[in-house]
């Protein structure tokens, strides 16, 4: 791989006493060490929006993202962090996307990192037809480890097809969250269902902001040049506003990781 290319992460809970996420400045710069430590370069910090975390204003979470970055430049963290929010599905949402009441990945893209509740499937066909007529994408999160989908994994292939991208988690991959999690997650991925990883991560003790491993496994289970697009490629290419290849990927398996893993930050 070339030096160039770095882990961008376009889910990560960072953002100080906000969510469920870093709790207080040190662990906000805790956080950022640590994924710095792992060769993530840029973060978009998705704390909740809308669902039980209405009260999060767009506005309080680039104020939040600015100080942040303020911090992190002080301290000499090699880090950019970028606005965006991890967004519970829910009626009317397009109206308030559009509005700039609820925020998109990077803050102005077409991109919204969309929640389902954590124990069931809420069909997502109509919203996937507004979006579309609005000139918005979706992006999935977690999709591995929702229990109404790991009941269903077809559902997952259907939403692709209707044009929603997808984005497993780091951890997944590599066990974090159990067997049958896993076992979703390298489905998914060896089927080309998946376009995104990002680490979902809440806390420097527990998950934690990392990639290399689940690069390296990426690459083992897809291949390498699947790893970069998973973890470096695309999720850049969404924080530029760019378009993102969706549907299914073909996979190919080849190399070992080890020989393409992205330069670490110092």
């Amino acid at each position: 791989m070339p030096a160039s290319w770095y882990f961008v992460d376009i889910h990560c809970h960072l953002l100080p006493g906000i969510d469920d996420g870093a709790a207080d400045w040190e662990q906000s710069l805790a956080m950022a060490r640590i994924a710095a430590g792992d060769g993530i370069a840029t973060i978009a910090a998705t704390p909740h929006q809308l669902g039980n975390y209405s009260q999060n204003r767009s506005d309080a979470i680039r104020r939040l993202v600015r100080e942040l970055q303020g911090l992190l430049d002080q301290q000499r963290i090699p880090l950019r962090v970028v606005p965006g929010a991890d967004v519970r599905i829910e009626p009317e949402m397009v109206s308030k996307i559009l509005a700039g009441d609820v925020l998109t990945l990077g803050g102005r893209s077409r991109y919204v990192l969309l929640e389902l509740p954590h124990e069931l499937y809420v069909p997502l066909e109509r919203l996937l037809s507004e979006f579309q007529s609005a000139g918005l994408v979706g992006i999935l999160s977690h999709p591995e480890r929702n229990l109404g989908l790991l009941a269903q994994p077809p559902l997952v292939e259907s939403l692709v097809d209707s044009g929603c991208l997808m984005q497993v988690t780091a951890g997944s991959l590599v066990g974090t969250f159990g067997p049958s999690v896993q076992a979703m997650a390298e489905r998914l991925l060896s089927r080309g269902l998946v376009h995104f990883l990002a680490t979902d991560a809440h806390s420097p003790k527990s998950r934690r902001p990392l990639m290399q491993r689940a690069f390296e496994r990426a690459a083992e289970l897809a291949g390498p040049e699947a790893a970069i697009d998973l973890c470096c490629r695309n999720p850049s290419l969404v924080l530029a506003n760019r378009p993102v290849a969706g549907g299914r990927r073909e996979v190919r398996r080849q190399g070992l990781a080890r020989w393409f893993a992205p330069r670490k930050t110092a």
